[in-house]
C-alpha cells in the first residue's frame, strides 16, 4: 500500500475529518451520528492513503527523483 495522499491534501483531510467528527458532540438526536463520516477523511489523512485515489490512478504526493 503506497501512500498517495501528500502535503496540503493530507493536512486538509485531517482538519476536515476532525471538524466533521466534532459534530458527534455538537448535534443532538439521530443527526449526531452523521459526524462519524469524519472518520473517513481523518483516516485517509493519517494513513496517507486514499482507496479512491488508487482506483482512479491519482496521487497528490510529490514525484520522487524529479529533476528540474
Amino acid at each position: 500500500m503506497t501512500g498517495n495522499v501528500g502535503g496540503i491534501d493530507r493536512i486538509l483531510r485531517i482538519v476536515a475529518g476532525l471538524v466533521v467528527l466534532s459534530l458527534v458532540f455538537v448535534l443532538e438526536g439521530d443527526m449526531r451520528w452523521w459526524g462519524l463520516v469524519g472518520l473517513v477523511p481523518l483516516a485517509t489523512g493519517l494513513f496517507s492513503f486514499c482507496p479512491l485515489y488508487s482506483l482512479f490512478g491519482f496521487s497528490s504526493c510529490p514525484l520522487k527523483g524529479r529533476r528540474n
